[in-house]
């Protein structure tokens, strides 16, 4: 589990794919002497689990649905060598939960509509899949690339949200430009929410079973 509070980032040193999985190896020497082999590892939000550590290289299996429902794959235009990605480790106990809880699980892939400054700071845009907008809510916790954001605007399918100068310095958003996909996951408790609904057949309407005829019979 993480919080979406970014505090490193990596380059991507070697990405090789299949239609089966993968591997990616990241360059990423601030976070790998804390590391270890078999330890989780977000990466633009995807969760991964460390396979090897080398000379300040983290490498990383892909499982093909990892490459089918993210950024890795070919629906997210392929990420290449070079390319920045944000890095989180799992929370651990006692340490402050700054951002939301996120699970690194990767629900679809989003497009940058926009990245406009407003004084210091930046408004993000993002276009929403149609069947992942059920999750985004205005004034909730939206997950882009790993990093836990609140939705300030949200119209039309776009979510977008206010980004401050440390965050825009300190993660990949500073190298985004209009068209570049993006890794979304939404808010786990609302996907609960929905789910024990479904369950229980709340989510549909309810037919009443109050007529005319009953409300006769009770001498109303």
């Amino acid at each position: 589990m993480f919080t979406g509070i970014i505090e490193h980032t990596g380059t991507i040193q070697a990405l090789d794919l299949s239609e089966d999985g993968g591997r990616v190896t990241i360059h990423a020497p601030t976070i790998s002497p804390s590391l270890a082999v078999s330890n989780s590892i977000a990466v633009n939000g995807c969760c991964l689990t460390v396979v090897d550590l080398h000379n300040s290289r983290v490498s990383a299996d892909l499982s093909g649905e990892t490459i089918r429902m993210t950024s890795f794959g070919a629906r997210g235009g392929g990420l290449k060598m070079g390319t920045r990605v944000n890095l989180e480790q799992p929370l651990t106990a006692g340490k402050e939960l700054g951002g939301h809880l996120v699970l690194g699980h990767v629900d679809t892939v989003g497009r940058v509509t926009h990245l406009t400054p407003e004084g210091e700071t930046w408004w993000f845009g993002i276009q929403v899949p149609a069947e992942f907008a059920r999750y985004v809510v205005q004034k909730g916790s939206i997950t882009i690339d790993g990093i836990s954001f609140t939705v300030a605007r949200w119209q039309n399918n776009i979510a977008e949200v206010a980004v401050i100068p440390y965050s825009y310095e300190h993660t990949n958003i500073r190298d985004r430009k209009a068209g570049d996909a993006v890794n979304l996951e939404g808010d786990v408790l609302g996907k609960y929410v929905e789910r024990y609904l479904e369950h229980h057949n709340l989510a549909a309407p309810v037919e009443s079973r109050l007529t005319v005829r009953r409300l006769l019979d009770e001498g109303f």
